[in-house]
């Protein structure tokens, strides 16, 4: 596992705890170069808002805490 592959997953770890409070959850798929695989799980999985929380929330904080080349795609 690459050193960005380690900080990525324990990042969205982190993040986690604010999905699973509104019933949803995020698993990370694969970390691929700059893009993270992410499948969004429960009420995320449907949620309208989905997309807006994966790019103003989960990408933009791997951004800032990881390397802001990241790029987060969602797959099912």
């Amino acid at each position: 596992m690459s050193t960005m592959d380690a900080q990525v997953r324990e990042v969205c770890e982190e993040l986690r705890g604010a999905l699973q409070a509104d019933g949803g959850d995020l698993a990370v798929v694969a970390v691929e170069g700059s893009q993270v695989m992410v499948r969004l799980q429960g009420a995320c999985g449907c949620c309208p808002h989905a997309q807006i929380t994966l790019k103003n929330g989960v990408e933009r904080i791997l951004r800032e805490k990881v390397d802001e080349s990241i790029e987060v795609v969602r797959v099912d």
